[in-house]
């Protein structure tokens, strides 16, 4: 089996130079680097992960905790966070926590245990566990999709004390989660936008199906839908607002409920991709059609909403490119252990379609 030295010798360097070549260590001439990797790929040379950790303290590996089993919008984000941790010669270690406050400590243990370099995790509403125990070790993560925020039940901009303009921005950490950096798509707006629009149409009396409660994502959805309503001059009816615990059986439930209010509402927001499924479930049991019964919009927007029909109009998220960054974000706090704790906002993209009871276009229309 070729070494590292057989690899130096062919390529007409030192075995330092080697090294930073296949760690990325030091800049090495573009020219010296290319001779390096032309010996490697001649020799058939392997590096020796285990021998490299035991020098760097380093096992350049990920830890990645998602429900990307049973939610089908991380998926996206992995493969997102996949790319780019390849990309930078990261491995992917890969738990799922379910959603589970218990679980999802046993899973960041068992993944820290396992010698990863950091953590990326999709934290549960009731993340505590999680936190103190990240903190007690001292494990670099990012918090990913979903904020966390001290004293508060979710990281809206309320929550927070800030108000920003949408848009590609960064903040400091949020109090609550010292040392954490987090990566996040914009809420609350995207959702305002969702309820203008079928305000503009002339709904009177617009209906939100929300996520599980406790999580930073349905907080921020329910103030946005808040902030439409305002808006467009509607009054709030907490009637209006159902729970649908970010899941498909929930919002059927959820949208049963309010479809049997004496006055229901004439549009639904639904608050993920799993529940637009759960609320049309529920719309077809009663007969429904959309949009002629019911108008519809939804945050998330997924491979196959643009084949119903009606196509549904959505808040579609940036998931490849969250997870990028937050391999990004990660490899930064890797660098510098010591940098202030930022908070990463993605902006989301309107997709109109039809289900919002808008005509058809001749070509598929999105902004931003």
């Amino acid at each position: 089996m070729p070494t590292m030295a057989d690899v130096a010798r062919s390529a007409g360097v030192s075995v330092a130079t080697v090294s930073h070549v296949l760690n990325g260590t030091r800049p090495v001439l573009p020219h010296t680097r290319q001779a390096v990797l032309d010996a490697v790929e001649e020799l058939g040379y392997t590096p020796n992960g285990l021998a490299r950790s035991l020098v760097t303290s380093r096992t350049r590996s990920i830890g990645l905790a998602v429900s990307a089993i049973s939610n089908p919008y991380f998926t996206e984000i992995l493969q997102g966070v996949e790319s780019s941790a390849l990309e930078h010669g990261y491995g992917l270690l890969i738990a799922d926590p379910h959603d589970d406050p218990v679980h999802e400590r046993k899973v960041a243990q068992l993944l820290h245990e396992r010698r990863v370099d950091g953590l990326i995790v999709a934290p549960s509403a009731r993340p505590q566990e999680l936190v103190a125990y990240l903190t007690r070790h001292a494990v670099p993560a990012v918090f990913l999709d979903r904020l966390i925020h001290s004293g508060t039940d979710a990281g809206s901009p309320e929550a927070s004390g800030q108000r920003e303009a949408p848009g590609r921005r960064e903040a400091p950490g949020p109090q609550g989660a010292p040392g954490f950096d987090q990566v996040c798509a914009d809420g609350a707006e995207p959702t305002a936008r969702l309820v203008t629009h079928l305000a503009s149409l002339g709904h009177r009396r617009i209906g939100l199906v929300a996520g599980l409660p406790g999580l930073s994502t349905t907080t921020e959805r329910i103030t946005g839908y808040r902030h439409g309503l305002a808006a467009a001059g509607l009054p709030h009816d907490e009637r209006l607002v159902v729970h649908g615990d970010s899941s498909a059986d929930g919002a059927e439930r959820a949208t049963a409920a309010l479809l049997s209010l004496a006055v229901p509402p004439t549009a639904l927001v639904t608050a993920n991709n799993a529940m637009t499924i759960g609320a049309l479930r529920a719309l077809r049991e009663r007969g429904l059609s959309v949009p002629g019964d019911m108008a519809l919009c939804c945050f998330d927007d997924f491979d196959w909403a643009d084949l119903f029909s009606p196509r549904l109009t959505a808040v579609a998220q940036p998931g490849r490119e969250l997870g990028a960054r937050a391999v990004q974000v990660l490899l930064d706090r890797l660098a510098a252990p010591d940098r202030p704790a930022r908070t990463v906002r993605l902006p989301c993209t309107f997709v109109h379609r039809t289900s919002c009871g808008c005509p058809a276009r001749p070509e598929k229309g999105t902004d931003s």
